[in-house]
C-alpha cells in the first residue's frame, strides 16, 4: 500500500508490508486560513470570553506589559500587536506606557532583526526602546510567590511591576501541558530559569501531564497558578494552520478563553485510533525546527504499545549546538535516574547553557529508548549521533520500514503524515 508523510512541505512516499494492518493513515484535511485575519482578531477582542473588553480592563495612566510568544511558534504577532496597542490607546494608555516582552522562557534569545520580524515594523517602531526579550537568568527577576503545590514563581521585572499584563500567543496540542497557549505565556514564558526548572522537572512525567487534558493535569494547573501570581489578566490566543495562517481567534480571561480555544483545537487535531499500534510512523511536520520537532515523537508514545516501534521522520537541520545533549542521552544512566537528579537540582554543568525544554528531552529520549524501538529518519544527524540517543538511524524512510518488517512481520500500524500537531486518542 502506498502511503506518505509530509517532510519540509513535500510528500515523502513509502509502502508497508502486506502483513501490516493500517489502523490510521489519513492526513488531516487542510484547514483553510481566513482571508482577513485582522478582522477575526478584532472580532475576538470585541467578544471576549470570561472578561470585559480590553478597552474596559485598561485604565488611563496604567503601565501595561504585553507579552508575546517567540520565534519557535508561528503566531502572527505582527498582525495582533498593533491592534492590541490601538485598543490600549483608546482606553487612555499611550504607546509610551506600553512595554513589549518576547516570552522566551529559556529558549534562545532572538536577534534584533528577528524580534523586528516577529512584531512587525509598525509595533517595532511604536515600542522603540521598550521592546525586550525576556532573560530567565536576569538577576532582577522578581519572586512573586509560590503556587499551591509549592512551585517557585519568579518573573520578569517589567511584568512584576506592571499595572496590567496582557498576552498574545497560539493554542496548539502540547504533549505535557495539554495545550499550548493560555497561561503558558507567563509560565514558562516570562519566568526565571530556576522557577521554570522547579516547575518543569517536577511535573514533566506525572501520569496526568499529557496532551488533551487540562483539568487534573498538574503541569497545566501549576502554570495557571503561576500566571495568576504574575497577574496575567487578558490573553489573545490564535489557532494557526500548517501554512501559518490564522484559522480562529479567542480572547479574554486567560483560563476561560484558553479552554474554548483548546476545544476548538481538539476538533481540528484529534485522531481517533481503535487501539494501540505496534508500529507508529510519524513526521515532525509542520513543527520541524528545534525542540518543536520532538513533539511528534512525544505524541507517538501515547498510541504505541510498550515494546513496539516508532519511526520518527525529522530533518534535524539545526543540530550542531545540541551535541552535548545527544552525548548525555547516550550515557548508561536511566531515565528515572537522570530525572531524579534534575528534580533535586543537580543539572550537569555542561547542560546548564541549554533551555529547560531541551534538557527535558534527555529524560524523554532515554525513556523512549527504554520502552520502544525508535528508528530516526533524518538528514541532519549522523548515524553515530542517532545511535548515541539510543535510537536506530536510517536516512531513507522506506529503509526504516523494511528494517522493521523483519522484526514485525505482522503489526497494527498508525501513520501520522503531519505528526507535529495531532492529538492521538486511543479508544
Amino acid at each position: 500500500m502506498e502511503l506518505y508523510v509530509n517532510y519540509e512541505g513535500k510528500k515523502l512516499p513509502f509502502s508497508i508490508p502486506e502483513g501490516w494492518d493500517l489502523i490510521s493513515s489519513q492526513d488531516r484535511p487542510p484547514v483553510p486560513g481566513l482571508p482577513d485575519p485582522l478582522a477575526e482578531i478584532r472580532r475576538a477582542l470585541d467578544e471576549p470570553i470570561g472578561s470585559p473588553r480590553l478597552e474596559e480592563v485598561a485604565r488611563p495612566g496604567m503601565e501595561v506589559v504585553v507579552i508575546f510568544d517567540d520565534l519557535q511558534r508561528p503566531t502572527p504577532v505582527h498582525i495582533a500587536l498593533p491592534e492590541v496597542m490601538d485598543r490600549l490607546n483608546r482606553a487612555g494608555v499611550p504607546d509610551e506606557r506600553i512595554i513589549g516582552i518576547c516570552a522566551l522562557g529559556t529558549h534562545p534569545i532572538p536577534s534584533l532583526r528577528q524580534l523586528r520580524d516577529k512584531v512587525g515594523e509598525e509595533a517595532f517602531s511604536r515600542l522603540e526602546g521598550r521592546l525586550f526579550p525576556h532573560d530567565p537568568h536576569a538577576p532582577d527577576n522578581v519572586i512573586v510567590g509560590r503556587t499551591h503545590r509549592g512551585t517557585l514563581v519568579e518573573v520578569n521585572r517589567y511584568v512584576a511591576s506592571a499595572d496590567l499584563v496582557i498576552g498574545i500567543g497560539e493554542c496548539m496540542p502540547h504533549p505535557i501541558a495539554g495545550f499550548g497557549g493560555g497561561c503558558k505565556i507567563a509560565m514558562p514564558g516570562v519566568c526565571s530559569y530556576r522557577s521554570i526548572a522547579d516547575h518543569h522537572f517536577t511535573w514533566m512525567r506525572h501520569r496526568d501531564s499529557r496532551v488533551n487534558l487540562l483539568d487534573g493535569n498538574p503541569f497545566y494547573e501549576e502554570i495557571v497558578d503561576a500566571a495568576r501570581l504574575a497577574r496575567l489578566s487578558f490573553k489573545l490566543d490564535l489557532i494557526v494552520n500548517d501554512r501559518k495562517e490564522v484559522v480562529k481567534a479567542f480572547a479574554g480571561d486567560p483560563v476561560a478563553e484558553h479552554k474554548e480555544a483548546s476545544r476548538y483545537a481538539t476538533s481540528l487535531y484529534l485522531v481517533p485510533l481503535p487501539g494501540l499500534a505496534d508500529v507508529t510512523i510519524t513526521s515532525a511536520f509542520p513543527l520541524e525546527v528545534g525542540v518543536q520537532a520532538t513533539k511528534a515523537l512525544a505524541m507517538a508514545r501515547f498510541c504505541t504499545r510498550s515494546g513496539g516501534a516508532i519511526v520518527w521522520v525529522a530533518p534535524q537541520k539545526e543540530t550542531g549546538s545540541i551535541l552535548p545533549l545527544i552525548r548525555e542521552m547516550g550515557t548508561p544512566e536511566s531515565a528515572d535516574e537522570f530525572h531524579r537528579r534534575l528534580v533535586q537540582g543537580d543539572i550537569p554543568e555542561y547542560l546548564k547553557a541549554f533551555g529547560i525544554s531541551y534538557i527535558m528531552q534527555v529524560v524523554y529520549f532515554k525513556e523512549l529508548a527504554e520502552r520502544f524501538t525508535v528508528v530516526h529518519v533524518t538528514e541532519g544527524l549522523a548515524a553515530d549521533q542517532v545511535e548515541m540517543m539510543g535510537f536506530t538511524y536510517q536516512r531513507d524512510l522506506q529503509g526504516a520500514i523494511d528494517l522493521l518488517s523483519e522484526r514485525f512481520p505482522e503489526a497494527k500500524v498508525a501513520v501520522f503524515p503531519s505528526g507535529g500537531n495531532i492529538i492521538p486518542a486511543v479508544r
